[in-house]
């Protein structure tokens, strides 16, 4: 006799009073617990209800005990914006759309801001545009800062020749198969090790508490969209910060975040920030927390903890894959870009700066700005340009959204541009082909007096998700 099948009307037993609730424990019941008896599907359900915060941040379990979750009670402020912008930097604004200028016009209307610039790669993106910066007087924008938190590059250097990656190209693109891991929910499956698991400020609140048996999960993996892993090429001049000598080297550069726990932390601090700071419409998505209140310390010290977490997770990639590869680094770089910061700026105001897909380039600050696929990344060195707020582009930045990209190019197309530029890809997909970023060479000339260039990144073999 086949398993009795969960209905309203047992739910109703247990007190599910909402419809809501009842259709979406009915779905996701028979969706993901289908094996599981009725009996105990019932028992889980129970305990979501009586104990709602033990599985919001469960993958599968948090849209039925977000349903019991309490509304947040927060004094909520109506804000009234500045009747016009304030002046605000822009560095290549040819490469900028209007519609990215306008986002960036309605940030600087904010009471809270101090100043603001906009990088070169700049395009439209939630609350801030992405290549935006602002410095805000002490209240922080879980949206300046973006879901990612902590997205960042990085860079290792090993003391080989290029050749190295022709001879071993099968062992190289087996070990990216096997050590990393791309896309929503993904991990790597070997056993991880890092301090950052072991850290007492995932104790320090209640979701952060939730959140680790995840970031354990996942520690070491990288996210969709435009995150990649890939070695190539690294062209040092003779004069270099590394005080390496003067040539080609093989290179292994990262670019992803801090995963589903970096996106839980904005998504939730994002809601109270919208719940106590009413802004109007088109600025919702910039609310922000204030810093002297409990809301705004717990995403602060939640954001750092994501930060040092995305680091980890580039740690175990570069550490995974060198390991397999058998070879040692001699130099490293790194640098977030969806990150803020506590900085003095120029007129000696300490404020918050919020770099939302933008590099940091105080003077003598390094860091890695990448192209495309296809397209070289550079090594710079920062000259602490206080007009840019000390910042730089975090890339060429996308001309073409998702959807126009895949109008415009066919998977046999980008086959043949990659056989061209000599790259092998592991996975990837036409909306991350290179057509649909700007000319990174025009970038990086508009951007002269922010940084300068101490090296170049040349990919050849690059994994992207949806391999």
């Amino acid at each position: 006799m086949g398993q009795q099948k969960l209905k309203g009307k047992h739910l109703r037993a247990i007190q599910y009073a909402s419809n809501k609730a009842i259709s979406l424990a009915v779905q996701i019941m028979a969706k993901h617990y289908k094996h599981t008896s009725m009996q105990d599907q019932l028992v889980l359900l129970e305990d979501i209800k009586n104990n709602y915060s033990k599985y919001l941040a469960d993958e599968v379990l948090s849209p039925i005990a977000k349903v019991f979750q309490p509304e947040i009670n927060v004094k909520r402020q109506q804000v009234e914006l500045l009747a016009e912008a304030k002046d605000f930097n822009v560095f290549g604004r040819k490469h900028i759309s209007s519609n990215a200028y306008q986002q960036m016009r309605w940030a600087m209307k904010l009471p809270v801001v101090h100043s603001g610039a906009m990088m070169p790669d700049a395009h439209q993106g939630y609350g801030l545009p992405i290549g935006g910066v602002l410095a805000t007087n002490n209240v922080v924008i879980p949206y300046g800062v973006g879901v990612d938190i902590g997205c960042r590059m990085s860079l290792t250097i090993y003391p080989i020749q290029p050749n190295f990656l022709k001879r071993y190209e099968y062992q190289i693109k087996q070990a990216l198969k096997e050590y990393t891991n791309f896309g929503t929910g993904g991990e790597l499956g070997i056993p991880q090790e890092h301090e950052i698991l072991d850290r007492d400020t995932f104790s320090a609140t209640s979701l952060l508490k939730q959140l680790h048996g995840r970031a354990s999960r996942q520690l070491g993996t990288s996210g969709s969209g435009n995150h990649f892993v890939e070695f190539g090429t690294v062209t040092l001049p003779s004069e270099n910060p590394f005080q390496l000598e003067a040539g080609e080297y093989v290179g292994l550069l990262a670019h992803s975040g801090s995963r589903g726990l970096g996106a839980t932390i904005a998504n939730h601090y994002t809601k109270i920030a919208k719940e106590k700071c009413l802004l109007p419409s088109p600025t919702q998505n910039l609310a922000w927390l204030d810093l002297n209140t409990q809301e705004g310390q717990e995403y602060w010290l939640s954001m750092n903890l994501a930060g040092d977490y995305a680091k980890a997770c580039h740690d175990q990639i570069h550490h995974h894959l060198a390991k397999a590869l058998g070879i040692k680094a001699v130099a490293k770089v790194e640098n977030h870009h969806n990150f803020a910061w506590k900085e003095m700026q120029a007129d000696g105001t300490e404020c918050i700066v919020h770099r939302k897909g933008a590099t940091p380039a105080g003077k003598g600050v390094l860091g890695i700005i990448p192209g495309s696929m296809t397209a070289n990344g550079y090594i710079v060195q920062g000259k602490g340009e206080n007009a840019s707020l000390q910042s730089a582009s975090h890339g060429a930045g996308r001309q073409f959204s998702r959807s126009k990209t895949k109008e415009k190019i066919t998977g046999s197309q980008l086959k043949k541009i990659l056989q061209k530029e000599q790259v092998t890809l592991i996975g990837g997909s036409i909306d991350e082909a290179p057509i649909a970023y700007k000319n990174i060479e025009e970038v990086m000339s508009s951007q002269t007096h922010l940084v300068d260039v101490v090296g170049t990144f040349s990919p050849k073999i690059v994994r992207m998700d949806k391999a």
